[in-house]
């Protein structure tokens, strides 16, 4: 099968691997993938299931495979960061300058960005999954999930990939295989809220990224921590702050103002950095470790298929 392709310039610094490797969940992403000095990605577009290699040179080389390949490539520049504007965000730093997030946005050579896969519904779905359960648990039950209910990577793709479920397929899930993916019932009941709907969240994309927040924020199951993960990934969220995190306010406090921070406490932390706050944070993830002291044993991974 020849690949559709397409070469762009970015007229920014970007940092593909950093920028858009915050569409992965783990290493084990069947959807994600870094192979052969490339970086893979799936999705079920609306035209079809597509896969999607880019390669940096002194330009972005983009070959796409499958029935959305076309449609992978003619939004290839939001993935690439094109809706995320940071022109303002050095005199951001300027006016509250941070030693931390300075010397992380040098690290990365001003290309840190946020994507935009337009892929609202997708990015719900996998954001969901993550509620209230460690990293471990939510990447194991996505990978099942894919794996078992998604679509074969259409191409050339590395062993492993396959096309995250589209909404039917998700709504098509029978309670047992939810179960047996670790999936308790609050979570799928969100899931298939979401995927109702599916095609007017699609739409949202559009729309400024509060409205397609507060519209999320009306589903059953689905909240603040929830929308702003999404729209992060599918909208270009730059300045939507994941405010429900158990681990996340005091990453930021001790990495900003060292000590502990509840959500009111990191949004005032946060608030000089508008409206790029969770860039923000994405730099004190990426840049020089500054982490909260370890004070207790880590949660253990629970395994709903043992009740």
């Amino acid at each position: 099968m020849e690949p559709l392709t397409r070469e762009w310039s970015p007229s920014y610094p970007l940092d593909i691997r950093r920028s858009l490797g915050h569409l992965a969940r783990g290493k084990g992403d069947p959807t994600h993938r870094l192979a052969d000095g490339a970086l893979w990605r799936t999705a079920p577009t609306p035209a079809g299931p597509g896969t999607l290699r880019l390669r940096r040179t002194d330009r972005v080389v983009a070959e796409a495979w499958g029935p959305g390949g076309a449609w992978l490539l003619e939004h290839l520049p939001q993935l690439l960061c094109v809706d995320d504007v940071v022109d303002d965000f050095a005199g951001v730093l300027e006016a509250a300058p941070h030693p931390v997030l300075s010397e992380a946005w040098r690290l990365c050579g001003g290309g840190l960005r946020f994507p935009a896969t337009r892929l609202l519904f997708d990015q719900v779905s996998v954001a969901v999954l993550e509620q209230k359960v460690t990293g471990i648990e939510a990447r194991r039950s996505w990978r099942e999930l894919v794996w078992r209910f998604g679509s074969p990577a259409p191409g050339p793709a590395p062993a492993g990939m396959a096309v995250a479920p589209y909404p039917a397929d998700w709504l098509a899930i029978p309670d047992w295989e939810w179960h047996k993916a670790g999936v308790d019932l609050s979570r799928r009941r969100a899931i298939r809220a979401a995927a109702t709907v599916a095609a007017r969240l699609d739409q949202l994309v559009d729309r400024p990224v509060v409205e397609a927040v507060r519209v999320l924020c009306t589903l059953p199951g689905i909240g603040p921590w929830t929308a702003a993960e999404a729209v992060q990934r599918a909208m270009s969220g730059a300045d939507a702050v994941s405010v429900g995190d158990f681990h996340l306010p005091n990453v930021v406090g001790w990495a900003l103002v060292g000590r502990r921070l509840d959500d009111a406490g990191m949004l005032e932390v946060l608030s000089p950095y508008a409206p790029h706050r969770q860039r923000a944070i994405r730099l004190v993830e990426v840049g020089p470790a500054v982490r909260p002291p370890k004070r207790g044993p880590r949660f253990s991974p629970r395994d709903y298929r043992a009740f």
